[in-house]
């Protein structure tokens, strides 16, 4: 019905389907070219959605966040490719339920899931190189922490949220960003929070230059990473030594620091056999890598790793590395490198 609708092959005259149209599209009958609704249709709505989402329990709850959870699982494992569709309905979903709560307690859970769904949407829409939808994404992301009365949802979504700025040539703006994220998650927050808090500092001071600045935030990170760093209630972070050796070499690489190679190829060794690793991750490094060794005037080596990045791009349907990839330039054969 929605393509023939949207083909101009019928009109939409049933109540039923205009009221789908209604809370599909998220507009009213007049703004969709249907005829105005009437005043008990619109209360008797209400009614329902009202019924609707009173009936939600914790167990639906639970379901909503295992739902988040599995997508994110095929994220780390296939891509964005697989996900964003998914992760768009859902949160559609979930929007459409707490909108119609009146319950504090289930709208604060229901945020909280809602901030979850939503920063893990922006990463992946990032990667498939859509950054107004990604920042868009990460604002509402930041609205939900706040009625979900939670700092260490909102200094996640924020930090995240200074990646794109990175993406598009603003680190002064990251910085300023990522220092925000640090001040609300502030000590009282899981160290494996303000461990990658700390090492997505470390990254865009990096990108702003600040050499000296970013290896501490690093150092810093390294300091705060526990013994164990699963943390059922921190799903959305993926953080260890091996995931932390990569971050740092890919700021070494931005600062064009000789040690890039050096710590990438460790974390290499870690995250190709580690049960934790993101096939993202991988991506980054692999495409990190190459810029490392055209830096080092390594042709051979930029060749090799920009091979596989390319490769595991093109299969995970990562734009953002592709577009990435294709401003590598190869050193001179005997000559400087220059990424």
């Amino acid at each position: 019905m929605l393509s023939r609708w949207e083909n101009g092959r019928v009109e939409v005259t049933d109540p039923g389907y205009q009221r789908l149209f209604r809370e599909f599209y998220g507009r009213t009958n007049e703004e969709l070219g249907f005829p105005p609704e009437h005043l008990n249709e619109s209360a008797e709505e209400l009614r329902d959605r009202l019924v609707i989402a009173r009936n939600i329990d914790r167990e639906t709850l639970d379901l909503f966040q295992r739902q988040v959870n599995d997508l994110r699982n095929s994220d780390a494992r296939f891509g964005a490719v697989v996900v964003l569709d998914q992760l768009n309905n859902l949160v559609r979903q979930m929007e459409s339920v707490k909108t119609f709560s009146v319950s504090t307690q289930l709208r604060e859970r229901m945020a909280a899931i809602l901030t979850d769904a939503r920063t893990l949407a922006g990463w992946t829409a990032l990667d498939r190189g859509s950054q107004l939808q990604a920042w868009q994404y990460h604002e509402d992301a930041k609205v939900s922490a706040r009625e979900a009365d939670s700092p260490h949802l909102l200094a996640h979504a924020t930090a995240q949220q200074a990646v794109i700025l990175l993406d598009i040539g603003e680190p002064a703006a990251a910085v300023e960003l990522l220092e925000y994220a640090r001040k609300v998650a502030d000590n009282h927050a899981p160290s494996l929070l303000r461990s990658w808090l700390a090492a997505a500092h470390g990254e865009g001071l990096a990108a702003a230059g600040r050499h000296d600045e970013s290896l501490r935030a690093f150092d810093a990170a390294q300091a705060l990473l526990p013994t164990n760093p699963i943390d059922p209630e921190l799903p959305h972070l993926l953080l260890n030594d091996g995931h932390l050796a990569r971050w740092r070499g890919s700021a070494l690489v931005r600062l064009a620091d000789h040690n890039a190679v050096t710590n990438l190829e460790a974390a290499v060794r870690e995250l190709e056999t580690s049960p934790h690793s993101a096939i993202r991750a991988q991506l980054h490094m692999y495409a990190d890598l190459a810029f490392a060794y055209a830096t080092a005037g390594d042709s051979k080596g930029a060749l090799n790793y920009a091979a596989k990045a390319r490769q595991l791009a093109s299969r995970i349907g990562s734009d953002r590395q592709r577009q990435r990839l294709a401003k590598l330039q190869l050193p001179e054969i005997g000559g400087p490198g220059v990424a």
